[in-house]
């Protein structure tokens, strides 16, 4: 009976001291968690920063696709409440109507019609894509080369893009757009041997 009365006096000495120690762990162990929680919201900002990149990317190539479908309703809806689009055609204020009545009336296409310039035969090249986002609102310069088979096939003007960026209704749109011609149109008659059709093709800085 004395030896059992022993050994449970030791048994409780040793609980004792493995729970002094085990003490100091908890904080230190709270004190590990709080880098990994930082690390991990630095993990989810880069990969909100690359969604947004990304999607401001499909809206700078969907633009050109509807572009060049003339789909103006697709693409007067690329641009924000207050949007503005400015290029070689001219300057237009006042959001997606005022741009939809605007490219319609200058391209044609667009109103339940025909689009004028199809796949088929023309298409923008988007590409050189440099995106800066900060919160809801972002900047973006990229180049764009205008295709055609109208003088022949191949590049037949090119230029750049310069856009502010707001994120509307959670969607990413273009606040203001310029359009700029780097590479105008050769004139009429310069073409190469096999061109079709000496009409130049439609204006660009778009």
């Amino acid at each position: 009976m004395r030896i059992l009365s022993m050994f449970n006096q030791r048994l409780v000495i040793a609980l004792a001291v493995a729970a002094g120690l085990a003490w100091p762990a908890v904080p230190a162990q709270a004190q590990q968690q709080a880098p990994s929680a930082a690390a991990f919201e630095a993990l989810a900002a880069k990969v909100k920063h690359m969604e947004d990149v990304q999607a401001i990317q499909d809206l700078l190539i969907a633009y050109g696709r509807a572009l060049d479908s003339r789909d103006f309703k697709a693409y007067a809806a690329l641009f924000s409440k207050d949007g503005s689009w400015s290029g070689g055609m001219g300057t237009v204020n006042g959001g997606p109507q005022a741009i939809y009545d605007f490219m319609t009336s200058r391209i044609g296409g667009g109103r339940g019609g025909p689009p004028t310039i199809g796949w088929g035969s023309t298409y923008h090249i988007m590409s050189s894509f440099k995106i800066d986002v900060k919160g809801d609102s972002g900047t973006a310069s990229s180049r764009w080369a205008f295709v055609t088979a109208a003088r022949g096939p191949g590049i037949q003007v090119a230029g750049r893009y310069e856009d502010t960026l707001v994120r509307e209704d959670g969607v990413w749109k273009f606040k203001s757009r310029q359009a700029f011609n780097d590479l105008p149109a050769p004139a009429a008659g310069t073409a190469g041997a096999g061109a079709r059709s000496q009409t130049p093709p439609p204006a660009e800085g778009r």
